[in-house]
């Protein structure tokens, strides 16, 4: 049976290595777990298109939209603690969200991406993107509903989670800023060393910087430092949407947390009750209105949103999808744009969690970790 896993893994490694080599894209860490046993952990590739620097485990990444994950947990945990609730109006925490149809929106709304907001990459047009209250103000200014809440399912790339950020930091019982907020209730708890909001200097040396490949709509300015995408270089960024450093290992403690009901080496940051909540499917049949969009341009069958309160779930139907066609239906997880992935599937115990660069396109990014999460999952025998 031992062999016969290996075997698998093998394959694993080796089609990675050969969807590197053709180059699809620079490299990619890895580490997969069942039971919260590793049993894969490997760097493959380079952090760079000329090959120079080859990749390492220890490596840290711009994660982008998986600092979404962060946010979300901190939500859930608020909730938990009674702070406000799914059903409480984001107006209620938060004045300035005024005006029809959007101060009608919930958290609830916010976590399912079904606000009723459109889904835009940036609230005003070049704008720095690398600081809570400035996005704050920008998105009260500029962004507003465009159908009742919960009619549609647009996935927010930046507004819903500017306003969780502001409601957390605004509602924090000691003060915090959102970076130290994170870093005490998130990262420290957990272990996760080697992860923080903004590109903290003691980890640039490791990290492996963006290359967006063309592949990005908009530029992610900072006030700090020169760059199209100098918001990922900079310490100071406090982007609660895309503005996290990490590496898979960080990635994968994260997701251990989940697979184990909400706790890791005694440190609990939700209830299992919630995780089981969370990783249910809320959004119905609706579909995605951004991957609805790609699905079309690649010629596929536009599939449902498949969205939890807060993660992204594999669902019932066999669709093309970052979290496999051989995952259990209830596996879910985050992505982050063209590069990160980690998901837990309940069902099979096993724990996922991946870093690469060269950042892909959409629907060639859903191809690869599709491909990936499913040679994963059929090595677990």
């Amino acid at each position: 049976m031992a062999k016969a896993w290996q075997e698998r893994l093998d394959r694993l490694r080796a089609v990675i290595e050969r969807d590197v080599g053709r180059g699809d894209y620079y490299g990619l860490v890895l580490k997969v777990g069942r039971g919260g046993e590793t049993v894969f952990e490997e760097a493959i590739g380079a952090a760079d298109g000329e090959g120079e620097r080859p990749l390492t485990v220890d490596d840290v990444f711009s994660i982008f939209s998986v600092t979404k994950a962060f946010t979300n947990i901190l939500v859930l945990k608020a909730i938990e603690e009674g702070r406000f609730a799914l059903t409480t109006k984001v107006r209620d925490m938060l004045p300035e969200f005024a005006g029809l149809p959007r101060e009608d929106a919930t958290y609830y709304h916010l976590l399912t991406h079904t606000a009723g907001m459109p889904g835009v990459w940036t609230p005003r047009p070049g704008m720095y993107l690398d600081r809570l209250a400035d996005l704050y103000d920008a998105v009260i200014e500029n962004v507003h509903g465009v159908v009742p809440p919960g009619e549609r399912c647009d996935y927010s790339p930046l507004v819903n989670h500017v306003l969780m950020g502001m409601t957390l930091v605004r509602h924090d019982p000691k003060g915090r800023d959102y970076r130290t907020l994170l870093r005490e209730d998130l990262f420290e708890p957990l272990g996760m060393t080697s992860t923080s909001m903004g590109l903290r200097e003691d980890l640039r040396a490791r990290h492996v910087q963006p290359d967006m490949r063309g592949t990005v709509p908009i530029k992610h300015l900072s006030r700090d430092m020169e760059g199209d995408h100098a918001l990922f270089e900079s310490p100071h960024t406090e982007s609660p949407h895309v503005g996290c450093a990490s590496t898979a290992g960080d990635l994968w403690r994260f997701a251990e947390m989940l697979r184990r009901g909400g706790e890791l080496d005694g440190a609990r940051i939700l209830s299992p009750r919630m995780i089981q909540v969370a990783r249910q499917v809320h959004t119905g049949d609706m579909p995605n209105e951004l991957y609805k969009a790609a699905h079309l341009r690649a010629g596929w069958p536009v599939a449902p949103a498949y969205m939890g309160l807060g993660f992204n779930v594999r669902g019932t139907r066999v669709v093309n999808h970052q979290l496999g066609t051989l995952t259990s239906p209830e596996t879910f997880g985050n992505y982050g744009a063209g590069s990160t992935l980690l998901w837990v599937d309940p069902q099979l115990d096993v724990s996922f969690a991946a870093c690469s660069a060269g950042v892909m396109t959409q629907t060639a990014n859903i191809e690869r970790f599709q491909k990936l999460s499913d040679l994963v999952v059929s090595a677990m025998i």
